[in-house]
């Protein structure tokens, strides 16, 4: 299966702050984001497809953490 790009806006505070929280636990935002959406997923029934591609990486907050209110 081919890889897909996702473009989003969003407020540039919060992807500054999204960015900063990701360095400072030494993780790829676009990892945090892949995890975040196959929790989404998998939190609503639906099947997220496991590409065995991505290697294990140290704890952080995972998908289960609550999206914060503006």
């Amino acid at each position: 299966m081919k890889d897909a790009g996702l473009r989003i806006r969003v407020q540039r505070e919060l992807r500054e702050q999204f960015l900063d929280v990701c360095r400072a636990q030494d993780r790829p935002a676009a990892q945090v984001l892949r995890e975040f959406m196959r929790g989404f997923v998998a939190q609503h029934g639906l099947a997220a497809p496991d590409t065995g591609s991505q290697s294990p990486t140290k704890s952080g907050p995972g998908p289960e953490a609550p999206i914060p209110k503006q």
